[in-house]
């Protein structure tokens, strides 16, 4: 379990890393990762699991982890 979650912890690091990227690129950052949080949402929410009983914990996990993942983003600074 440790081994997954550190695969985990890698992963959300590798994809901040990516949108903030693109997001620095682009010429409205703040609506970029907005634009981006809601199709993010939009996809967990519709993303088919298959397997489990209680799909809907685990829809709800993967929504605060998304949440969670872009509340750590801020707007580049203006210096």
């Amino acid at each position: 379990m440790d081994e997954l979650n550190g695969r985990m912890i890698a992963c959300q690091i590798l994809i901040a890393g990516l949108i903030a990227r693109v997001a620095n690129t682009s010429p409205d950052p703040l609506r970029f990762l907005s634009e981006f949080r809601d199709e993010i949402r939009a996809v967990v929410g519709g993303v088919n699991i298959a397997g489990m009983d209680d799909t809907n914990r685990i829809r709800q996990t993967a929504m605060l982890t998304v949440d969670e993942l872009f509340a750590l983003m801020k707007p580049p600074s203006v210096d």
